[in-house]
């Protein structure tokens, strides 16, 4: 018997290739094909890899005569009536009767007519919701509804839901997804070798691939997924090892060893003796320094753990050896605050600290930028004016960037242009491991985590706001006693631009709560000297209160300042309000913040009572981390890597774990994942990551 010819749908789809546009497929067409473009679908195989982001589980789906009332659930059934009934002027009843075998349930609507459209005879339909028993028969008012006529029930019963944009159905794009598969079957190739695949009982990729999108059963995509995370994350760690190993060998370094006559002199420099602790990460970042390859280290350390004297201490170590040293923060209120902690620690010494922001100008910045050149200032000080094309170094041997979360890669990158210096970048903002991992991956870690002794802790509140009259009693007692404080007030612009909320806030404040004190203002529009002036006068004790947005929440530290108010808390994230909380109690008086939130969700609530809970940055740093995850946490910019598509960093940890040592055992083994069976490996790092992390090759 001849066999009957193939319909055009099939020949069209056995047509296709993986790199075909999507709009080839069968249903597509240009319209869909533009809205899949803003989900990042442009080809067959970029719909194979849109995977779903959550799945109907319809093997969970109640039977009729099992419903309990009032117990959320699901059932599955067929549309057996439609009725749409008026109520008078502007009011209705939509009834859809749900027929499951002999069992009906009716879903009923009020005021909603035009879902009636939405609605015909013999359409299959889940229905989830409240049941009721009502009349002798089961009914759900205003339950949630899918459609899932168009497309087939999985034999598991797990049906796959999509990202989606405006324009695009669930029922279309998995017809798509299911023509998609069809094209790519045994045309994807797998980057994991069976060397690699094999000691986890990681699935191949055509498995995993039909497996993730139309799985049999929840085990099925966790496998699926396994493989995935565990793909991604290796050539994360790939390329992040790869930008490590070509930094270290690659350039060559001024070596910047620390002698014990170095040591001593500058550490008679400082008034106090140096904590275990930064001695413990001094040791580790002057072990770096003394080597011809150019050092690449991450100094985090929670608020007032003393940082700032770590980097004091590499720096000068750089003009001992006749080089120069520079230091990128920021802000202009950083950059005065470290200019203010190096001419204090240098009065007398002969080496000359420069200050380079936009507020330098004109003759005074060239003659500045004549000395740093000629290499009369040792010590460079600014924000990203430093790297600006016309700043020239003569002799470059140390870059400090602080507040490294602030910036982004190509800021550290550009100083290379004058040679290739030790690099030492700081953070306040305790980062959780797998971000420290998978952001900074190609750079050493120090962990400062020890206070300077003497250091007080800081009593955080959360006062209900019935309350806050008290905590205002409290602060002016305080400042009567002769401390100073901080209020801090989100900034919401007025529709002309102005700072409306924080000048409301300041007048406010002086002609209430605080009438009876001097306030000072200071804000990031404020024009340089005028927010000198600001600092200055609240150093001086000459104002009793600052005023301010989020600009002081580093670079601040005025040892008589305890007292902190926080406006609008809920609108500022953890790891900035531990910034903030970390401007009191600088000296040896207890420092008291309050959070002035008013009424927010429990979600917002958890958040800040984790707050009042520690004044533990690192803890407070995993549990934003696990409240938030690591999207709002960290962006784009600070580190310049693709997104994830896949792995989660809070749920993934010890994946992400295995495949950074992983990564390293391989490029120990094979340093340019040379051998044939990681070829395909090694082109999918250069194709995701090469021009993120400037990888020219991996050889």
């Amino acid at each position: 018997m001849a066999s009957s010819a193939p319909n055009s749908s099939t020949s069209h789809t056995t047509a296709l290739e993986p790199t075909s546009p999507v709009q080839f497929l069968p249903g597509c067409g240009p319209a869909r094909a533009e809205m899949l473009a803003k989900l990042g679908v442009t080809t067959v195989r970029d719909l194979v890899f849109l995977f779903p982001r959550s799945y109907h589980d319809l093997t969970a789906v109640s039977a009729i005569d099992l419903l309990e009332e009032g117990q959320p659930t699901s059932i599955v059934g067929v549309v057996d009536e439609v009725e749409l009934q008026s109520r008078g002027t502007g009011r209705s009843v939509l009834g859809v009767l749900i027929r499951q075998g002999s069992l009906f349930l009716r879903a009923l609507w009020f005021n909603q007519p035009f879902l009636a459209d939405k609605f015909r005879v013999g359409q299959r339909v889940l229905v989830s919701g409240k049941p009721k028993y009502f009349g002798n028969r089961w009914q759900m008012t205003h339950p949630a509804v899918k459609n899932l006529e168009e497309a087939e029930l999985p034999s598991g019963g797990l049906l796959p839901v999509y990202p989606l944009t405006a324009g695009l159905r669930q029922g279309h794009l998995r017809k798509l997804v299911r023509a998609a598969l069809d094209v790519c079957a045994g045309r994807i190739d797998d980057v994991l070798p069976p060397s690699l695949r094999q000691p986890y009982d990681l699935a191949e990729i055509g498995w995993a691939i039909e497996h993730i999108h139309f799985p049999r059963a929840m085990a099925d995509v966790e496998r699926a997924r396994h493989r995935f995370v565990y793909q991604e994350l290796l050539v994360m760690q790939l390329a992040l090892a790869v930008r490590r190993a070509e930094a270290v060998e690659a350039c060559d370094a001024i070596p910047l060893p620390a002698s014990a006559k170095i040591d001593s002199r500058i550490r008679r420099l400082f008034p106090f003796e140096l904590t275990a602790g930064q001695n413990k990460v001094l040791a580790e970042i002057m072990a770096d320094l003394a080597r011809p390859q150019p050092t690449n280290r991450l100094l985090q350390g929670d608020v007032g753990s003393g940082k700032t004297v770590v980097a004091v201490y590499a720096m000068l170590v750089a003009v001992a050896h006749g080089a120069q040293a520079a230091l990128m923060a920021p802000t202009e209120l950083v950059v005065q605050q470290h200019a203010r902690t190096l001419e204090r620690l240098l009065a007398g010494s002969l080496v000359r600290v420069g200050v380079l922001t936009g507020a330098v100008t004109g003759g005074e910045r060239q003659r500045l930028l004549a000395d740093v050149a000629a290499g009369e200032v040792q010590i460079l000080l600014g924000t990203q004016a430093l790297v600006e094309a016309e700043v020239k170094f003569q002799r470059l041997a140390l870059v400090v960037i602080d507040e490294q979360h602030k910036f982004g890669v190509r800021e550290r990158a550009a100083f290379r242009q004058s040679g290739h210096p030790h690099c030492l970048v700081m953070t306040a903002t305790p980062i959780p491991r797998t971000v420290a991992l998978s952001l900074y991956g190609d750079l050493d870690v120090s962990t400062l985590d020890e206070r300077p002794p003497g250091r007080q802790n800081v009593h955080t509140y959360l006062p209900p706001e019935s309350d806050w009259p008290r905590w205002w009693e409290f602060y002016r007692k305080k400042l009567r006693e002769g401390r100073q404080g901080f209020v801090v007030t989100p900034v919401v612009e007025g529709d002309d631009g102005s700072l409306a909320s924080l000048e409301q806030s300041f007048e406010a404040l002086a002609n209430g709560e605080l009438e009876a004190f001097r306030l000072g203002l200071v804000h990031g529009r404020l024009s340089s000297s005028k927010k000198e002036a600001a600092l200055e006068a609240f150093h001086s004790g000459q104002t009793q209160v600052l005023v301010a947005t989020s600009v002081v929440e580093v670079g601040i530290d005025v040892p008589n300042a305890t007292l902190m108010t926080i406006q609008g808390a809920d609108r500022f994230g953890l790891a900035q309000l531990h910034q903030l909380r970390g401007r009191i109690s600088r000296g040896i008086y207890p420092g008291y913040c309050c959070l002035l939130a008013g009424a927010v969700s429990p979600a917002t609530t958890r958040r800040l009572s984790a707050l009042v809970e520690s004044n533990d940055g690192f803890w407070l740093a995993e549990t934003d981390f696990l409240l938030r995850g690591p999207g709002e946490l960290v962006g784009d910019r600070q580190h310049g890597l693709p997104a994830l598509r896949v792995a989660d960093l809070a749920r993934d940890r010890e994946i992400l774990e295995t495949a950074r040592a992983d990564a390293q055992t391989l490029l120990e083994a094979d340093p340019g994942l040379g051998a044939p069976e990681y070829q395909l490996l090694r082109r999918m790092v250069l194709a995701r990551y090469g021009r993120s992390l400037s990888l020219g090759d991996v050889g």
